[in-house]
């Protein structure tokens, strides 16, 4: 149990409930835009990314979709 210490504090300065602190150095890790990039491509091999893909290609090549 705590002592009267302890409580004392926890009533007058509240508690906190947060996390441990977690460190920034994780280079390994794949980033999120990477991954979304290889979804747009259908680069992961999912049948409707590779159509969804196939569609934006062709909506890309329009003459009405390109830049003037």
């Amino acid at each position: 149990m705590a002592d009267a210490k302890e409580i004392q504090y926890a009533i007058m300065n509240g508690i906190s409930f947060s996390g441990a602190k977690k460190e920034k150095g994780d280079d390994d890790k794949v980033k999120t835009k990477a991954r979304k990039k290889g979804y747009h491509t259908g680069a992961h091999g999912s049948a409707s990314a590779k159509h969804k893909a196939e569609i934006r290609q062709r909506v890309k090549k329009r003459a009405s979709q390109r830049k003037k």
